[in-house]
């Protein structure tokens, strides 16, 4: 070339080598996603097993529709009597011997107790 510089002779074509390395490097780093995300969803199926075994033993179910609470068994007669003791209770400790009621024994009230 009369005008200028020669031209440069074109670079040698990259070796198959340096055009699979980069795809090897994509393919580990995919390849640890896939593990570290594999491995978080195993512990997580793992901790949710354990839990619900737990909550099992509570009688805590999970289903598809929500969570079922189930009800220690009781026999009716025992019931019945932690009933029946919880009523005596409040019916004898709601008596006041010396309680004096506007709204009723009025008959017994003389008219100095009552204020206008």
């Amino acid at each position: 070339m009369a005008w200028g510089k020669a031209a440069k002779a074109p670079p040698p074509p990259a070796s198959t080598l340096s055009k699979v390395v980069p795809l090897i490097i994509l393919f580990l780093v995919i390849g640890g996603l896939a593990f570290v995300g594999l491995q978080i969803y195993l512990i997580s199926n793992n901790i949710a097993d354990s839990t619900s075994k737990r909550l099992e033993k509570k009688n805590v179910l999970f289903t598809k529709d929500g969570m079922k609470v189930g009800v220690k068994e009781v026999k009716n007669e025992s019931y019945v009597d932690k009933t029946q003791s919880v009523l005596v209770k409040a019916w004898n400790l709601s008596t006041w011997p010396a309680y004096k009621s506007k709204l009723w024994n009025k008959d017994q009230q003389t008219p100095e107790t009552r204020k206008a």
